[in-house]
């Protein structure tokens, strides 16, 4: 295994945990700030759109530069974010650390993806990024936990101090352990790489990852309520529960790495409609711990499953061009986290229940799942047809797909 990918998974870990550790300190972040728990759920939504912003604009603006200084200087910009975030003395402040900390994140999916992909033999590609993603994955099973655990003990921003120091060891893994890295052979121009966005398969694969993610999201923003509001946990337990739900993220990341490498559209309509069946059966059995305890693994696991998938179907489809694609699913992961954050609120403040968020969840999963077999039809008849997968235009390149594949 390459160097550059444990270089690439240190600063996925940092920037992990930096976006879901929040989750598990909202109760404390709410009352410390004297805000609602929607209210204290908006830095989630924030950091999201954030990122949005951050995937388009940054690889936009970085496009033509050596990749290994653009992901130095990304994890800079998420140290800084996460230092203003600790300081914070009220709320709007702490919003702006983290959307500063947050527009790093998705240029550093998204470079990094390309990176990771370009580190490995073809066919080895989403195994590939299931590596870097193992870093999310790690900072859910033990980066989260451990850092809901500090934030109980000894106020939520010391988590952020934690994490600051995090982004410096990733700042060093990377200067250390990436190599050094060509610029790409042929010119890249941000014309050329909005030419992917021609392609239908590439809008599909951006609203599956909108939705599918808002689906899981959306839910695991408000589990610290549901677990102790709904199943009867103690406060106290929630550090050793999240454990569950990451250990869920490590098996699914892994399992639809390698499983997308053999049937990529196969492997995201099994695991997003094990997703909806699963949020359904969580929102109804929330009420007993035993059924919690599986739900939160299994909703890591069929939730997480789908990203290793996701971002390679994109950016097969994107052709020659995907560099902007992939930080745009990055994008599209993230407003699928805070549409899902969102809608979840709503049903909190209009009085549905802390359940309600299970339940708007799964709404979006079985949309996502409707959206996710249309591609897979149009790509498979399209396939037949010649291969002509990604555009009619001229101007982009044709991918012709493999007999075996169902991409």
């Amino acid at each position: 295994m390459p160097l550059g990918l444990v270089a690439l998974a240190i600063g996925a870990f940092g920037i992990g945990l930096t976006e879901f550790v929040i989750m598990g300190l909202l109760p404390e972040i709410a009352t410390d700030f004297g805000v609602s728990e929607a209210a204290a759920g908006w830095l989630i939504s924030g950091y999201a759109l954030a990122v949005v912003v951050g995937a388009l604009v940054l690889t936009a603006a970085t496009m033509q530069l050596p990749r290994k200084p653009v992901l130095s200087a990304l994890i800079v910009l998420f140290i800084a974010g996460n230092v203003l975030t600790a300081m914070a003395d009220n709320y709007s402040l702490a919003m702006v650390g983290r959307i500063l900390a947050a527009l790093c994140h998705g240029a550093f999916f998204g470079i990094g993806s390309v990176v990771a992909a370009s580190l490995v033999a073809p066919e080895r590609k989403a195994g590939a990024i299931a590596i870097m993603f193992t870093g999310l994955t790690a900072a859910n099973v033990f980066g989260v936990p451990f850092g809901t655990f500090i934030g109980q003990q000894w106020g939520w921003r010391s988590t952020f101090w934690a994490i600051s120091a995090i982004g410096v060891g990733a700042f060093i893994a990377i200067a250390t352990l990436v190599p050094k890295l060509p610029r790409p052979e042929e010119q890249v121009s941000i014309r050329g790489e909005l030419r992917a966005f021609r392609s239908k398969q590439v809008w599909l694969s951006l609203l599956v990852s909108i939705l599918a993610c808002g689906g899981m999201f959306g839910a695991f923003t408000y589990i610290a309520f549901i677990l102790t509001d709904v199943s009867g946990f103690a406060t106290t337990t929630v550090p050793w529960l999240l454990v569950l739900f990451g250990a869920g993220l490590v098996l699914g990341n892994w399992l639809g790495g390698r499983l997308a490498d053999r049937s990529t559209d196969g492997t995201l309509i099994l695991f997003i409609a094990a997703l909806t069946v699963l949020l359904a059966l969580f929102g109804l059995l929330a009420g007993s711990q035993i059924a919690t305890i599986i739900a939160l693994f299994l909703m890591g696991a069929f939730g997480f499953g789908t990203v290793p998938g996701l971002q390679s179907r994109i950016m097969n489809y994107a052709g020659q061009a995907p560099t902007l694609a992939s930080s745009a699913n990055i994008g599209a992961f993230n407003v699928g986290n805070a549409l899902g954050a969102w809608a979840g609120g709503v049903g909190i403040a209009t009085g549905l229940g802390y359940t309600s968020p299970m339940w708007i969840g799964a709404i979006l999963t079985v949309s996502a799942l409707i959206v996710m077999t249309i591609a897979a039809i149009a790509a498979r008849t399209s396939s037949k047809n010649g291969g002509r997968a990604v555009t009619t235009s001229t101007d982009v390149r044709e991918i012709r797909l493999p007999e075996n594949s169902d991409r």
